[in-house]
């Protein structure tokens, strides 16, 4: 298993570093040490199937459509993964993306996994942190007071749209620890949603 993922690692850390910050090979990094501790909660998981999800799961990302270089599959067949563990890779990758709630539905307890670890890094005190870097590097707003969260998207309507960093906590990452699947995960994600809040209201003082 150890060479796989190795391998694997190797693969995608060319790709990773052209993103930007918020989706950079520390981003896989921090999810994967998420994804280890959900992990040993639940025994019955694939752990080979979880870190190879977890290190493809942004290789197709749609925010960076235009720097695709290979696929998933392409990657997964180049460090000799079987059919059966490409399938399941594959399965667990499409559990992740949120896009706008229309997320799909989890097949497995390694897609739960890896949607519980990727989405505890996009909160609390580095999910903040990832929010205004990615907004940063399209050019977005901090804030807009006048802007209102959408609700009920279709995933074209969530993507169309560049809206303010602050709008998006509302739109995406307070909505996501109501959204957590494995217990661990749950649990985890109490303390950062929290310190999202505090933050949230912090600036607002500052703001007005």
């Amino acid at each position: 298993m150890q060479e796989m993922v190795s391998k694997c690692r190797s693969e995608v850390e060319g790709i990773y570093n052209k993103f930007d910050a918020s989706h950079d090979l520390d981003h896989i990094d921090r999810v994967m040490k998420n994804a280890e501790k959900i992990l040993a909660t639940e025994p019955g998981a694939d752990e080979l199937v979880v870190r190879l999800a977890v290190l493809l799961h942004d290789v197709e990302d749609a925010k960076y459509e235009e720097m695709h270089e290979v696929t998933t599959i392409e990657l997964l067949e180049k460090i000799g993964a079987t059919q059966q563990i490409t399938e399941n890779v594959i399965s667990a990758i499409e559990s992740v993306s949120f896009s706008g709630g229309n997320a799909k539905d989890i097949t497995s307890i390694e897609g739960a996994i890896v949607r519980d670890a990727d989405r505890l890094d996009a909160i609390g005190a580095v999910g903040i942190a990832r929010a205004f870097a990615f907004g940063g590097a399209r050019g977005r707003k901090l804030y807009d007071q006048q802007e209102e969260a959408r609700k009920d998207m279709s995933v074209s309507e969530y993507r169309k749209k560049e809206t303010a960093t602050v709008t998006h906590f509302h739109e995406k990452l307070l909505l996501l620890k109501n959204l957590m699947v494995t217990p661990k995960g749950t649990c985890l994600a109490e303390e950062r949603h929290e310190f999202m809040v505090h933050f949230l209201k912090q600036l607002k003082l500052e703001i007005e």
